[in-house]
């Protein structure tokens, strides 16, 4: 009887780490609420099951999600040195719905540069111009006091001018935003876009109107490439 009660009692612990199989590989999903060394414990459980055909079988791709968790180095080492002790497993990423406080932040005032994807959920914020080398997907949000460039597709949100500068612009290279902001005046492209989607567009203020123009007509609000 006593036997039966331990084994009850762990079968309803909570799974810390979920694996599901998908076309691409495997994908671990880590808890986000709970302590870091217990989903680590958790996962060494799971590794260690050699009936599971997905982890004795032939190399495959991990993506791993941590949620709204961000892995110092330290844990990350951690992480990945235990998923690669089963010697078929590769890390093909590590994705989380939280960025890291020293990719939002510069000192200096000065133009920001990110490279990365904000994703749905994820806010991207700098005190002064802001570079993105990457995506802004729908329910993404990137915003700066200054000027927002995003080389990649803006789907998201993007807010410029956050202080309350009207003279702040957005420009991205493949511009199909669900919302876009700069000082206090919001506007939501029409469905049929503005520009055609092989030009680089910019959107201004114009006597408190945003407009949306290619990023090759920028001179005539910035003479000389400097702010208005």
């Amino acid at each position: 009887m006593g036997v039966w009660r331990l084994k009850a009692v762990a079968s309803a612990k909570k799974q810390l780490v979920t694996i599901k199989g998908v076309k691409e590989g495997l994908i671990f999903q880590l808890d986000d609420d709970c302590a870091f060394d217990d989903v680590l414990g958790d996962l060494k459980d799971k590794l260690g099951n050699t009936h599971d055909r997905f982890l004795d079988g032939p190399e495959v791709a991990v993506q791993i999600r941590l949620g709204k968790r961000w892995l110092k180095d330290d844990q990350l080492d951690r992480l990945r040195k235990m998923i690669e002790k089963k010697k078929n497993l590769r890390i093909q990423s590590v994705e989380s719905d939280v960025v890291p406080r020293e990719m939002l932040f510069d000192e200096t005032g000065r133009l920001k540069l990110v490279r990365g994807i904000v994703r749905a959920g994820q806010t991207l914020f700098h005190d002064g111009d802001l570079l993105l080398v990457g995506d802004v997907n729908p329910g993404g949000t990137i915003a700066a006091t200054g000027d927002i460039y995003v080389i990649g597709s803006l789907r998201g949100v993007a807010h410029a001018g956050v202080n309350g500068r009207e003279e702040a612009i957005i420009a991205a290279s493949h511009m199909k935003p669900t919302q876009l902001r700069i000082a206090g005046v919001i506007s939501r492209p029409p469905e049929e876009g503005g520009l055609e989607e092989t030009f680089m567009e910019f959107a201004c203020l114009n006597g408190g109107i945003m407009q949306i123009d290619k990023i090759a007509n920028i001179s005539r609000m910035r003479p000389g490439g400097q702010h208005a």
